[in-house]
């Protein structure tokens, strides 16, 4: 069940959601005013995708957080200041996390300090470019101490740009 998306599909409600979730006017970037959005929902009318032409934008979970899609991370990057919600990796890391590998914290440069385990984040290059999308692992205290362990779980990746 999809329906395009205008005041009656809950937009203003996803974007208190996402605002509470990623800080204030993160709701306006994912979502638009201005653009017209599909927003996938279940059979009982929950919201459970919300997809733009570019792709999804997220997926509405049944813990009431999203989940980035690949569309999302890029509006966040453009709307949040750095390193809000980042882990910053660097070229050695940066093909194999395109490819949805997992991000370990000994190849991390730098991690936005709000960061908790269960996160959403954006995996991106010293270079400021969006390399994936991911749920944090490590709180940004232990991704930045630690030299073992996985600190994001990789969910999309970011295809190279040719």
């Amino acid at each position: 069940m999809s329906e395009s998306a205008d005041g009656s599909a809950g937009l203003p409600q996803l974007r208190t959601i996402a605002d509470y979730q990623f800080g204030a006017d993160a709701g306006t970037a994912l979502f638009p005013p201005s653009e017209s959005l599909t927003v996938k929902r279940t059979s009982s009318g929950r919201p459970q995708q919300v997809h733009a032409d570019a792709g999804r934008i997220v997926s509405f979970g049944t813990d009431g957080r999203f989940t980035l899609g690949l569309e999302g991370g890029r509006r966040l990057a453009a709307a949040l200041e750095p390193p809000a919600y980042r882990v910053v990796v660097d070229d050695e890391s940066e093909p194999f996390v395109r490819e949805e590998k997992n991000v370990f914290a000994k190849f991390v440069l730098e991690v936005g300090d709000e960061i908790r385990p269960g996160d959403e984040v954006l995996v991106v290059h010293e270079r400021g470019e969006l390399l994936a999308v991911g749920t944090a692992e490590l709180d940004a205290d232990a991704i930045r101490d630690f030299e073992t362990g996985m600190a994001v779980n990789v969910r999309e990746g970011a295809p190279a740009e040719t």
